[in-house]
């Protein structure tokens, strides 16, 4: 089994919690940190979400830094309606027990880099705030990391914030664009770079969890009722396993947002799908594309423009993806954090066996 090293950046609202979930989940991940940013939530509460979602998964261990709590030009925008007050949903979860790093963020990315060249996957899964002002701060951090995949971006796809532009990239487009520069300059050096993989709307959208998956989530975690519903009595869910009555809470909020706005009772897994791809790339096809980010459009600014028909004749600077084994990636989703549910649930009952 070949191990990736990952850091995950993280604004972590619903689908952020679930790709926490998935990364703690996965046996040839290492999760080497979490940093948050601002996005979904502000990024101090982003942090307090992502210590207490670790907490859950029993990876209190695992270091999670603050970055920077505003965009580098403009304004901050959080997305209460999309993911509720405090970012998790209709869940809610003990305050963690951990602190937060005393390391900045971006120190901590470039730090990491430095000390294992070439190992560490950086994915990010919120604005590109915080890996801007690390390759500011560090020029060469894309020669220094094995790779850098980004949930962000939409390439062939209606936007989902604007009509051509998708929330990460949308709230922060300037340092969007610091980040593709960087590593098209490093592309350009004789030092190797991998382009970024970019998953997009044009694929995330397709990653559509529904009460069906859920069901079959909370049966592979032996959870009782499987339903997982919330009864007439309460309006959280009933299901006896904690990590699977945390998922189906939070994601109930995103099923009746995406019910409202999309059309459909169910959750686009953004986030978790980024994290997978990053564990796995055969889940997804690519195109290398050359990809710019619009900063000055008055209907446009945040738009991921790109040259499909490389007029532009610039070098490719990401590989996008363009294709996507949905089925696949939620079988696993299910079976890892399914798992990863019945496990702890054991370990729970084995401790207080132990007590009693």
């Amino acid at each position: 089994m070949i191990e990736t090293s990952l850091i995950l950046d993280v604004d972590t609202g619903i689908d952020d919690a679930i790709a926490l979930l998935y990364a703690c989940a996965s046996p040839e991940a290492v999760l080497v940190a979490a940093t948050a940013v601002a996005g979904n939530t502000d990024a101090r509460q982003a942090a307090e979400n992502t210590r207490a979602v670790l907490a859950l998964a029993g990876r209190g261990d695992v270091e999670v830094a603050l970055g920077r709590e505003r965009p580098l030009v403009r304004r901050l925008e959080t997305t209460p309606e999309t993911h509720g007050p405090r970012g998790l949903g209709h869940a809610e979860l003990p305050p963690p027990a951990t602190r937060i790093s005393d390391r900045h963020a971006a120190d901590l990315i470039v730090a990491e880099a430095r000390r294992r060249p070439g190992e560490i996957t950086l994915v990010t899964l919120g604005p590109l705030t915080n890996l801007a002002v690390a390759v500011l701060r560090e020029p060469t951090l894309p020669q220094l990391l094995r790779s850098w995949v980004l949930m962000g971006g939409s390439y062939r796809s209606p936007g989902n914030t604007a009509p051509t532009t998708e929330w990460n990239i949308q709230c922060d487009p300037d340092a969007a664009k610091v980040c593709f520069e960087a590593w098209a300059a490093g592309a350009a050096t004789n030092e190797p770079v991998a382009r970024p993989l970019a998953l997009g709307l044009d694929v995330t959208e397709r990653a559509k969890f529904t009460p069906d998956h859920m069901t079959a989530l909370a049966r592979r975690a032996g959870s009782r009722p499987d339903d997982t519903r919330a009864t007439d009595d309460a309006d959280r869910s009933v299901a006896s396993n904690p990590v699977i009555r945390f998922v189906a809470d939070a994601l109930r909020y995103y099923m009746e947002f995406h019910s409202r706005y999309d059309g459909f009772y169910g959750a686009f897994l953004h986030d978790p799908l980024a994290v997978a791809a990053a564990i796995d790339r055969s889940l997804v096809r690519t195109e290398a594309l050359t990809v710019d980010v619009e900063l000055g459009g008055t209907l446009t600014a945040g738009e991921t423009v790109t040259d499909w028909r490389r007029v532009w004749g610039r070098p490719p600077n990401v590989d996008v993806a363009v294709a996507v084994d949905a089925e696949r990636f939620m079988d696993g989703l299910i079976e890892r954090v399914g798992g990863l549910a019945e496990r702890l649930a054991a370990l729970s009952k084995t401790v207080a066996d132990r007590g009693a």
